[in-house]
């Protein structure tokens, strides 16, 4: 009998290891804006007191516009933290305050043209893009394994790109395995992760999360988790088809009215400062989202380093810094694990 019940308490425990192991912790994460400085502590710990458990680091190549082949990248012209030295030094300091870390390079087209319609006129543009992208990505590639990031994100919507030369990407995947041992993950827009052909070759189906949700001045609660319902079964069908979790490479709400309806937009057509809209949107998105199986977590857009001038209420860009929006991350950081 003793050796019955020795058994039992062995196999629950097993049991229960093996559960935990399988429940991966959430993603409770922020997009660290690159910033002219260094990081310093009095930078982090406001992160910290957001109870994130993830950063996102994001240097940046700058192309000059949607036909030109070039990326010119690691520049002295550029600030710091978008550089390798600057995104590396981001990354020690994450790291050294126990905050994991996604190193996730950005392409930044002049005048803000969206990455999405990158697209070269021939042939011979196509080869140039691709062997100056090859360099841009391994280099961050390399840094993200030097750094032992836990994350690395191949890409930011670069929808015309991908399906132009899909053959490209499943090559440039490979030779990025080779120099980064770590998880890997793209970054879609919220209309193309759909139509991403290379998910089975990595860990998470990136999404940047900008679905409608509401088309309300200032949406409820209620409104806002109503309007997750069909995306919900889109991701969970994607989700479970290819049995990758989802992952938002970026999500959040700017603090204007209309911001369920389009928001994605970052420019300033809109600008009437609403906090009320961004918090309930932002709170449908946690109570809708963040506890579903197939959700990995996600990287609140955006945090920039010095949180005692950023944000506001006065302020109607993505930030919640300084805003109601803060106070109710806060909590569900604290309480969705």
């Amino acid at each position: 009998m003793k050796i019955k019940i020795l058994f039992t308490l062995i196999f629950s425990g097993l049991t229960f290891l093996t559960s935990c192991a399988q429940r991966e912790t959430k993603i409770n994460g922020i997009s660290f804006v690159a910033s002219r400085q260094a990081v310093e502590q009095k930078f982090v710990d406001p992160v910290l007191n957001l109870n994130a458990n993830y950063a996102s680091v994001m240097p940046f190549g700058f192309i000059r516009d949607l036909n030109y082949p070039e990326i010119i990248y690691n520049t002295k012209r550029q600030w710091f933290g978008e550089t390798t030295e600057g995104a590396k030094q981001y990354i020690e300091m994450l790291h050294k305050n126990k905050i994991q870390v996604m190193l996730k390079p950005h392409i930044w087209i002049w005048h803000g043209e969206f990455t999405g319609l990158l697209k070269m006129n021939s042939e011979e543009e196509w080869r140039i893009l691709e062997d100056s992208y090859r360099n841009f990505i391994l280099d961050f590639a390399k840094l993200a394994q030097e750094t032992e990031c836990e994350l690395f994100c191949i890409g930011t919507e670069l929808e015309l790109f991908i399906v132009n030369r899909t053959e490209y990407w499943h090559n440039l995947i490979d030779e990025i395995k080779a120099v980064y041992m770590g998880k890997l993950t793209y970054a879609a827009n919220w209309d193309e992760y759909k139509r991403v052909p290379f998910w089975n070759d990595l860990d998470y189906i990136g999404v940047d999360a900008y679905f409608p949700v509401s088309e309300s001045e200032t949406p409820t609660i209620e409104e806002s988790r109503l309007g997750w319902q069909p995306w919900k079964d889109e991701m969970q069908t994607l989700s479970n088809s290819t049995n990758k979790k989802i992952l938002f490479t970026e999500f959040g709400y700017r603090s204007v009215s209309f911001t369920g309806k389009e928001p994605w937009k970052s420019d300033r057509s809109i600008n009437t400062v609403n906090l009320e809209a961004q918090s309930n949107a932002t709170k449908a998105l946690f109570d809708e989202i963040w506890n579903e199986d197939w959700f990995a977590g996600g990287y609140l857009w955006k945090w920039y380093l010095n949180h005692n001038e950023a944000g506001g209420v006065e302020n109607s860009r993505f930030t919640p810094q300084n805003k109601p929006a803060e106070g109710i991350i806060r909590e569900y950081y604290k309480n969705l694990k």
